[in-house]
């Protein structure tokens, strides 16, 4: 993990400008949630990583596949092995956009919207994600709830589990950046 923020710290100073700040959060809080009509799905992590450039509205985040918990583990077992494949695909990431200006000099909380490219199970998908940005006294909160739906990144449900698997997952995320030095 500690690579990655490295990776997205190097990938962002790139499109830094002076005087504008860059921001960073190593514990992004992701949950998912599906809902079916035999049993409900849900699993947690604080192991996502960010990187919010405030000068270009840059935006990334990444997580690793198998820090999600669940309540079962053989849901856990199931979800990386048959479904999200996280030995072949162990990352999911998003790089967008945000595509209103905010000024993190100010206190306030901002409706945003980023778009860009969302990275689930190797698919790769152009995305419209809506959020809320708030600034607090120089801290920088950022959080978001969208829905992803498993064909659209060619996640397959068996037929035989149809009736316990939702066909779209409820994503809530939720990041505290830290001004990167």
């Amino acid at each position: 993990m500690k690579y990655a923020v490295i990776i997205l710290l190097t990938w962002m100073s790139l499109f830094n400008r002076p005087g504008q700040g860059l921001y960073a959060c190593k514990n992004v809080e992701i949950s998912l949630y599906s809902s079916a009509p035999i049993e409900d799905i849900a699993a947690t992590t604080s192991s996502g990583t960010s990187v919010y450039n405030a000068a270009t509205g840059e935006v990334v985040f990444s997580v690793s596949i198998p820090t999600f918990k669940f309540r079962k583990s053989l849901m856990q077992e199931h979800f990386n092995s048959d479904y999200l494949e996280s030995d072949k695909y162990p990352r999911a990431t998003f790089k967008g956009k945000i595509q209103e200006p905010v000024d993190v000099t100010k206190n306030g909380t901002y409706p945003i919207t980023a778009v860009g490219e969302l990275d689930v199970h190797g698919v790769k998908q152009t995305r419209t994600i809506p959020g809320t940005l708030t600034v607090n006294n120089g801290t920088v909160t950022l959080s978001s709830e969208f829905i992803v739906k498993c064909v659209d990144h060619h996640i397959e449900i068996p037929k035989i589990v149809f009736h316990n698997i939702a066909e779209s997952i409820q994503m809530k995320v939720s990041a505290t950046y830290a001004a990167a030095k």
